[in-house]
């Protein structure tokens, strides 16, 4: 029986499975299977088979995936010839059979794990092995945990490499072109060897378990490899971030891409790309703006010295411009149906150490703090609210009567089948004012204080009084009121006006003194440099609006902001009858010169395309060392990069590239100039490349 069965060959079929099960952009010629489906492969035996029809009940096939497999954790399975295909079980049916093939169909479970297997023919004492093939989580299969019913949002969260990621402010958002890259051939190799890191390979079955570690595991390579200052003579390349791909292989295979914390949101792209590619519907967020580092609190407390600067000295929580976070959509049997859908990937409160929790966003919501150990923290993030204190030179507390800060403004991701940006606040928040958001809020409060330890409460209680106390210096003392208005953004080396507006309602003039500062924070808020400051000590008039105007202006600067900085200005007001202090703050985006792409929105395969590139010079001073780098995927075979000379004020670099795209399908053209001036100055453009007519 053995030698009737001597097996020649085993053709997987890779082109033909992997387009049945959505995995052929990643190969045509390994095999790469969702699971919960069935696909079909061809034996070619040596001799004629006719004379073992009868011993098919002596057939066995084996599934195996990990370095120890065995059927108690589901990593082996063992299975005969049947003709009932169950979503539940592995099985093998012969679809087609004569003497020198047979044509199988073989089903793997919907929750099986997911990983490299081997596939392996037991007949009587003989084993043949048949070779290997990738098994993922399966989108397309009801009975997949994972399963996301809308085609159109399967092709974006899963399907689609061209990402956008959004930074900037609320008010200036701003937009960087990502390469998920999850088709990149090894990228597919790579996933399965993070993952492999996680050694609960028994777990693989579950898509919260495979997040969570994803999470965790990123996050050790980003501790790992961090290095705290360029020392490599290639730092400018260290800097680029351009796609997901290049930093999961520096990471994975011990080249060390330092990610600097200027550009930590990269982690949650590089998440992304790991989730689609294993076949979880993933994509990245932005939080405009963010609460962090609070504990689950619900109050946020920032520091500002006798001046107005905020120094974040002994300061628990912070308020982050922006916040990227990835969010994969699954089921959540371990909870209920209530919070099924999607799910942000977060990191665990302090004492969980390198992990990650799946925070159900319904749950963040509903104020459902307790839900997952994250939960507070999230719900936090998006609803906290911020106190200034001042802080006196004999160290003492003072609350400032400032604008509140508010958090959760905008959360934003990529539009479904769009270049647009899509606010998924509603998500996350019920509309402000609204019944619900008050209901939510009170039950958050409830629990929150349920959470609260003793030190906890008595700085919450601290925080009443001084508020409480506030109120009544406003009812006894005769108060000012300020503003500040600021431009959402500013021109690199350029300028722009902005306003202190103080009210005095009362009938007694005011002395007041004003301190306006201008500081260069990191998104998340920390100091970078101090920039400019101006103080001066006026009298208010009675029932007067003063409304002073000042210029902001680079060139007043002490020195220029950091790359990839913000501006924050702050105006603080002390006036003589009340030891009250007035606070007010703006952060400003710094927008560089744009860069413009002008090309066809479609062009034919194998077919010359031009593309013609303007970057005018609307800063004071020369751009300089002008480098234009171009890459994409399916349009050029490997990055170019091009030098120019000095482009002077007031003047335009202008260019044209030619390339012949290779690949049918919607691509994406990235450019990018770095000069002395400024680096990763970035735009895109896509173009739809159709196949050439064939000849009549």
């Amino acid at each position: 029986m053995g030698q009737a069965l001597g097996i020649m060959s085993c053709d997987f079929q890779a082109a033909r499975n992997n387009e049945e099960h959505h995995t052929q952009a990643i190969s045509s010629q390994d095999l790469i299977v969702r699971r919960g489906q069935p696909f079909t492969i061809i034996l070619h035996f040596r001799a004629p088979a006719g004379a073992t029809l009868p011993a098919l009940k002596e057939m066995v096939f084996i599934a195996q995936t990990g370095e120890q497999p065995s059927m108690a954790n589901r990593t082996q399975a063992i299975f005969d010839i049947s003709s009932l295909r169950n979503q539940k079980q592995w099985s093998v049916d012969v679809e087609e059979r004569d003497d020198q093939s047979w044509t199988i169909s073989v089903t793997t479970p919907a929750d099986a794990i997911i990983g490299k297997y081997s596939l392996l023919l037991q007949v009587l004492d003989k084993t043949h092995s048949l070779g290997q093939f990738t098994l993922l989580f399966n989108p397309w299969s009801r009975e997949d945990a994972v399963f996301l019913w809308n085609e159109a949002q399967r092709s974006e969260y899963l399907l689609n490499h061209n990402g956008l990621i959004y930074l900037g402010t609320a008010n200036c958002i701003q937009t960087e072109p990502w390469d998920f890259g999850q088709f990149e051939r090894d990228v597919i190799d790579l996933s399965v060897r993070l993952l492999g890191e996680n050694k609960q390979r028994e777990k693989w079955s579950d898509p919260t378990h495979v997040a969570q570690a994803v999470g965790a595991l990123l996050h050790d390579h980003k501790k790992k490899c961090v290095l705290p200052t360029l020392q490599t003579q290639d730092a400018a390349l260290l800097t680029k971030r351009r796609g997901s791909v290049p930093i999961l292989r520096q990471w994975l295979t011990g080249q060390g891409r330092p990610v600097y914390d200027g550009q930590a949101w990269v982690l949650a792209a590089v998440a992304c790309t790991v989730l689609r590619c294993l076949g979880i519907p993933a994509r990245v967020i932005t939080v405009f703006s963010s609460a962090q580092g609070t504990g689950g609190k619900l109050i946020v407390g920032e520091y500002c010295n006798e001046e107005g600067l905020q120094n974040g000295e002994d300061q628990e929580g912070r308020i982050w411009i922006f916040q990227t976070s990835t969010e994969c959509w699954m089921a959540r049997p371990d909870l209920s149906r209530d919070y099924n859908g999607w799910q942000i990937l977060y990191p665990t409160p302090r004492g969980v150490l390198e992990a990650y929790d799946l925070v159900p966003v319904r749950a963040v919501k509903e104020g459902k703090l307790t839900l997952t150990p994250a939960a507070a923290d999230v719900f936090a993030a998006v609803n906290a609210k911020c106190m200034v204190w001042k802080r006196h030179d004999d160290a003492t507390l003072e609350l400032t009567a400032s604008n509140t800060k508010y958090v959760g403004d905008n959360i934003s991701t990529k539009g479904v089948g769009s270049e647009h940006c899509e606010d998924i606040t509603q998500n996350y928040k019920y509309p402000e004012g609204s019944l619900e958001e008050k209901k939510v809020l009170e039950r958050a409060e409830m629990e929150r204080a349920e959470m609260e330890s003793t030190e906890e409460r008595a700085e919450k209680e601290r925080a009443e009084k001084e508020r409480a106390k506030k109120r009544m210096e406003h009812e006894t003392v005769d108060r000012l009121y300020l503003f500040l208005e600021a431009p959402s953004s500013l021109p690199l080396r350029g300028d722009a006006q902005f306003f202190v507006t103080l009210v005095n309602p009362n009938n007694q003039e005011k002395t007041v003194q004003l301190t306006t500062e201008v500081q260069a924070v990191s998104y998340k808020g920390i100091l970078a440099a101090k920039l400019w400051r101006e103080k001066q000590s006026f009298t208010l008039s009675t029932k007067l609006v003063d409304r002073k105007t000042y210029r902001l202006s680079f060139s007043s600067f002490e020195q220029n902001p950091p790359e990839n900085s913000f501006l924050r200005l702050t105006a603080m007001a002390t006036y003589s009858e009340s030891n009250l202090t007035l606070f007010a703050q703006e952060d400003i985006a710094i927008c560089r010169p744009h860069l413009a792409i002008e090309m066809p929105e479609k062009a034919e395969q194998y077919q010359p395309l031009k593309a013609f590139i303007s970057i005018p010079n609307s800063l004071d001073a020369p751009m300089e060392d002008c480098v234009i780098s171009i890459y994409g995927r399916g349009l050029i075979h490997k990055e170019r990069t091009y030098r120019y000379k000095t482009v002077r004020p007031g003047r335009t670099l202008r260019t044209q590239f030619q390339f012949t795209p290779t690949r049918v399908g919607v691509w994406r053209l990235t450019v990018e100039m770095d000069c002395n001036m400024f680096q990763n100055l970035t735009n895109y453009k896509n173009v739809t490349v159709i196949a050439p007519e064939l000849p009549a």
